[in-house]
């Protein structure tokens, strides 16, 4: 770990961009430049020399795309490319070499054809091969996932020891492409044991600077920080950067003064950028913000909240044992029930999902896992995980893509040896039960004892203590009054003691009295002064969250009662009942209420908003019964895709839920085309979509695809490294009025350019849109493209004002 003390000691500097420099000297390296490690060694350490001349301390293997992914159609295995890079730039003499891991191109998970355990074999295939060639960290850059980045740090962490940073790329919005904010990437990326987290590539030094005071204010190891040299453009027939060396290293010095460890450079800089960075840089103190104590958070991919600085719920509801609807549904195999208490809880303001799947007669590991799963794809809430059965744990733990919360472990030893370790191995957090072999102790004090026990315990496993949480326990006062002011007085003095998140469940104090949402509330009120800022309770009762939303206001957490004026200026008793009457029907709390029927999740155009995928299915059966197709298409379907999209632009949703809403219209429409005839009785606008010649990246175009394809169009992919004569004779052939063609590539820019030619004297009358990372609207005007597309939303629009 000899790099990762020196980083927290001194600056260090990484160089600066290979693709760009590479193209200065080789009009077309082709779509695997990492070939060029074999066929032009020369030409690599020419570039890798000047870095090293102009002071990097840490060169970048010429290995961003090789791995079995990107690379199968080589004519070189992943080990043979990775070999040659790691000895060209150690033939350089740097002070240390980095094993460059870019992303595969392909779509992980849920939301692409590649498995997240496939990736992980991908990347533990590269970093292998790195280690074996002699290494010093492996660096996983420009990763626009936080899916794909964990299943690389999984990948690497199977391969070798090797310190590790990760870095990943932001769009405008200050969020990853499929939606992560950087608090959301720090707490995935420190959970999984990174040494070191970065930005890189998509925007130039400027733009990067309120994203990374995020990441020094939130992560607790160094900030890399790797800017392209601005945006691309044209000038005399060569790529420019807009951002001179000058400018680029007087931005550098303040980043460096925000607190970023470690600088360098991508896509556009030169030996030049990083000598005149290290120059303005290198006296400038080292800031140290890993030294800073940091709050408890959990994660979902694009929602991060924090524990124990404020009052954060618990939404209770996913629990067969107190659910019968979802008792009944997970015994048939259903999710159906779960998903819809997920989205429930979260629009009656739930934090956090508590989430329980364990019935005798099922396999729970099993079943939590798919429950997990449908959960994720359907709100973006970090979840609590409610078992104490190790295996059911890291059944999670593995297939995760988030941090969690576990619930729960306690003072026995033998729960603290079972579980610890997999909380330590998979970087969760862990909830701690105040009670031992002794069961729940009857003093605050003893308590106590047992809460320090657990969090001393889980130290010595390398669980940080903000990473416990500790639930005094509550008894129901029908059976041990006294115990009510223990567990008041366990709270205050756990809060004092350690200042940890502290939980309760809290509606167990009502168990066998009369009137017990009075209890609940009242309790809950001593709770909250006594220290308790996690409750775990009933997020649809409104009289527990407005008892909430005052305690905010009258202990100065909500700074001048504004949340509370926003959420009550309108309120009226007539408006509550409502609301708890609709509670109680969408989240039944005992086995004698009623089933929700059919007719209940008819509203077909807020399940294309859910992404609903399976469930409307059956809707659509349904309301076929009293609806025409057609009806339901523009009254429903159509209605939902609009507002999804509107959605995505305000940036309240991401691009999974785009993709997700746009998969639930494909299989209602699936339903819909057997009752309006044959397929061809709609007749649908055809668009060719291609990656350029020479670039292999076709991330960007898959999503669209699948978006635009969901919206109704016909699409002739054309796939990768697409040579401009087969785009042009497909166009012409298929009288295709629209073509979108990709490019992440800097070097492969002029082909884009050069194929719009050749599309426009075929046929002047075929528009062209772009996108991909290199590109912007500037640009895209430059080389003659009709549109410019930033996301698959915008290419929507584009296509619908194209086709009318």
């Amino acid at each position: 770990m000899q790099i990762i003390d020196e980083i927290k000691t001194q600056r260090l500097y990484l160089d600066g961009a290979m693709g760009s420099m590479i193209q200065k000297r080789i009009a077309d390296p082709g779509p695997i430049p990492e070939e060029l490690n074999i066929t032009h060694p020369e030409l690599i350490g020419e570039i890798q020399g000047a870095y090293v001349q102009a002071g990097a301390d840490i060169l970048v293997s010429n290995t961003f795309g090789a791995n079995a992914h990107k690379m199968a159609a080589s004519q070189y295995s992943v080990e043979e490319v990775i070999a040659q890079a790691v000895k060209i730039a150690k033939a350089q003499h740097p002070r240390y070499v980095a094993l460059d891991i870019g992303p595969t191109g392909a779509l992980i998970g849920d939301i692409g054809d590649m498995t997240f355990e496939a990736a992980v074999a991908c990347f533990e295939r590269s970093a292998k091969a790195g280690a074996e060639a002699g290494v010093d960290l492996i660096l996983i850059e420009t990763m626009t996932d936080i899916v794909e980045a964990r299943a690389a740090v999984i990948g690497a962490k199977r391969a070798c020891d090797l310190p590790i940073v990760a870095s990943m790329t932001y769009e405008s919005s200050g969020r990853t492409l499929t939606g992560s904010d950087p608090e959301t990437v720090v707490t995935i990326l420190e959970s999984l044991g990174v040494d070191a987290i970065g930005i890189n590539c998509s925007t130039g030094p400027e733009e990067m600077l309120p994203i990374v005071e995020k990441l020094v204010d939130t992560a607790s190891v160094p900030i890399v920080v790797e800017p392209n040299a601005g945006l691309p453009r044209e000038v005399d027939g060569q790529t420019v950067y807009d951002v001179s060396a000058e400018t680029f290293s007087d931005i550098m010095k303040q980043i460096a003064e925000i607190g970023a460890a470690v600088l360098g450079g991508c896509c556009g800089t030169t030996p030049e950028y990083i000598a005149k960075t290290i120059e303005k840089t290198r006296d400038l103190p080292l800031i140290k913000p890993w030294e800073r104590p940091q709050p408890m958070r959990i994660a979902s991919t694009t929602r991060t909240v924090t524990l124990g600085t404020g009052i954060r719920t618990i939404g209770e509801g996913i629990n067969p044992t107190a659910n019968a609807a979802y008792r009944e549904d997970l015994k048939k195999g259903g999710l159906s029930v779960v998903k819809q208490l997920a989205i429930e809880q979260k629009r009656q303001g739930a934090d956090i999902l508590d989430v329980n799947a364990g019935l005798p007669e099922l396999d729970e590991a099993e079943t939590m896992v798919k429950v997990v799963h449908a959960i994720s794809q359907v709100v973006d809430l970090p979840l609590q995980i409610d078992s104490t059965k190790p295996e059911v744990i890291e059944a999670v733990l593995k297939t995760y893509p988030g941090k969690v919360l576990i619930n729960s472990v306690n003072g026995k030893q033998e729960s603290l040896d079972a579980v610890l370790p997999i909380v330590a191995k998979y970087g969760a957090a862990v909830l701690g039960l105040a009670l031992d072999d002794s069961g729940l102790p009857k003093t605050a004090e003893k308590r106590v004892e047992v809460a320090d026990k657990i969090i001393s315990t889980a130290a010595g496993y390398g669980i940080a203590q903000n990473n416990v949480a500790i639930d005094c326990l509550v008894l129901t006062a029908s059976a041990q009054q006294q115990a009510v002011k223990e567990t008041i007085r366990a709270l205050t003095l756990v809060k004092d003691k350690f200042g940890v998140p502290t939980v309760l469940g809290v509606s167990n104090i009502s168990f066998g009295l009369p009137n017990r949402r009075l209890i609940n509330r009242t309790f809950l009120t001593m709770a909250l002064a006594a220290g308790l800022d996690t409750p775990i309770l009933k997020v649809g009762d409104p009289e527990m969250m407005n008892t909430i939303s005052a305690y905010k206001a009258l202990a100065g957490i909500d700074v001048g009662c504004i949340d509370y004026v926003a959420a009550h200026k309108d309120d009226k008793q007539k408006i509550e009942v409502v609301q708890e009457e609709k509670q109680d029907a969408v989240q039944p709390q005992s086995e004698n209420q009623p089933e929700p029927t059919d007719d209940d999740h008819l509203d077909l155009k807020q399940m294309v908003v859910d992404g609903l995928k399976e469930e409307i299915v059956p809707a659509v059966k349904k309301k076929l019964e009293t609806c025409s197709p057609m009806d339901i298409v523009n009254g429903d379907l159509i209605p939902g895709l609009d507002e999804i999209g509107d959605l995505f632009e305000t940036g309240d949703v991401f691009l999974p839920n785009l993709i997700f809403s746009a998969e639930t219209v494909q299989n209602a429409f699936e339903i819909l085309k057997q009752h309006m005839g044959t397929e061809s009785s709609v007749q649908k606008d055809k668009v060719i979509l291609a990656t350029v010649k020479g670039d292999v990246h076709d991330i960007g175009k898959n999503i669209l695809k699948t978006v635009m394809e969901n919206y109704g169009y016909e699409i002739i992919d054309l796939g990768k490294d697409v040579d401009p004569e087969v785009i042009v004779e497909t166009a012409v052939k298929n009288n295709v009025k629209l073509v979108g063609l990709s490019a992440l590539m800097t070097t492969t820019v002029k082909n884009m350019e050069t194929t719009i030619q050749m599309i426009k004297a075929a046929d002047p009358s075929i528009q062209v849109m772009v996108g991909g990372a290199v590109m912007n609207s500037e640009y895209a005007e430059k080389i003659h493209a009709d549109y410019y597309g930033s996301d698959a939303k915008s290419g929507v629009a584009i296509a619908e004002k194209v086709f009318g």
